[in-house]
């Protein structure tokens, strides 16, 4: 009679253990003196646990763009639609449109913003073609590829006082090494600081050399992601190699390519430390006439040196729509390109 007793205690404790269980389970974990509350705390707690770390992990980086980037952005928006001077900041004064239509009607303004178009080309252009030949170069197997990879990285970490003082030297009017050149070719020095396309190209130099190596490593890093079987196929069907980096290099790489045209017009628009450098104590203005005064020069003036921070937050705002405007054209042809595959 003992036996069949304790064949049904067995079976009566592995019934109440829930599906999927050992037999004995929940014996031993009430035999451990666990309250139930306790075990559905804890669960509740790991629940909560796993839901809200990652948003307590990425908040410090929301935080931080909120005081940074989000609340002073909304202030420029709220000065730029009043007259505030920067002696007095507790005086501002309702101003409506009136500081944007005044900047449009600014013949400054239009200089500046023609001024950054040009050497945004000026130095976007030959940058990112430069970039994309030397990554060919090095995306073949080269004695010492590491170093040259460091060597193409030296430049952009760089700062850029020292770069443009260099530079400044470089094209200095008496004694400098461009027109010692110029002069060794049979050509007549050019005033750099001073003359248009001179300044605009002496401003560009400075930008090319400090962006190309960086550009070089992402399109070196986006070629050896290109799978070797569309090579071979090319080498395969006659292809050299002028004729694989045409046909297969570059359609490969149109991602990335307008991602590098976007960065760069982002960073032309906003082209600031460089000219103001290179033109040492005219360097706010651009030059003697403003001919190389770029936006973030134009209202680095209007709002440091003048004090007009109504106008120069104006500035910034019309600097920011005209970024919306490349994100979109840069979303309408990312969707292009990505129908057409």
């Amino acid at each position: 009679m003992t036996r069949p007793k304790q064949a049904l205690a067995h079976s009566a404790s592995s019934a109440e253990a829930a599906p999927g269980t050992p037999p004995g389970a929940a014996r031993g974990a009430r035999g451990r003196g666990t309250p139930a509350g306790a075990v559905s705390w804890r669960s509740r707690l790991y629940r909560w646990d796993m839901k809200a770390s990652p948003y307590a992990f990425v908040s410090p980086f929301f935080v931080l763009f909120a005081a940074f980037t989000l609340v002073p952005l909304l202030y420029t928006a709220w000065y730029s639609l009043h007259h505030v001077q920067l002696s007095a900041l507790d005086h501002q004064t309702w101003a409506g449109l009136d500081n944007y239509r005044n900047l449009w009607s600014s013949d400054f303004f239009w200089n500046a913003l023609r001024n950054t178009l040009t050497i945004g080309v000026i130095s976007t252009v030959p940058q990112l073609l430069a970039a994309l030949g030397l990554a060919h170069l090095l995306n073949y197997r080269l004695r010492g590829s590491t170093v040259w990879r460091v060597v193409m990285l030296t430049p952009y970490a760089t700062s850029v006082a020292a770069a443009t003082l260099v530079f400044t030297l470089l094209y200095s009017w008496d004694g400098g090494m461009v027109n010692w050149l110029l002069h060794f070719l049979g050509f007549g020095p050019v005033n750099w600081r001073e003359s248009d396309w001179g300044s605009q190209f002496a401003v560009s130099s400075i930008v090319i050399w400090r962006w190309t190596g960086y550009n070089a490593l992402i399109y070196l890093a986006a070629m050896q992601a290109i799978p070797t079987d569309l090579y071979e196929s090319a080498a395969i069907d006659g292809a050299n190699r002028w004729q694989q980096f045409r046909h297969v290099t570059v359609p490969q790489l149109r991602p990335t390519i307008l991602f590098t045209v976007v960065v760069s017009t982002i960073g032309a628009t906003q082209l600031f430390g460089e000219p103001l450098l290179f033109g040492g104590v005219s360097g706010s203005k651009g030059g003697s006439e403003h001919q190389y005064q770029t936006l973030g020069l134009y209202m680095y003036d209007q709002g440091w040196i003048i004090g007009n921070l109504g106008k120069a937050s104006a500035i910034a705002w019309s600097m920011f729509l005209i970024l919306l405007v490349i994100a979109a054209i840069n979303l309408l042809l990312t969707r292009r390109l990505r129908k057409s595959r």
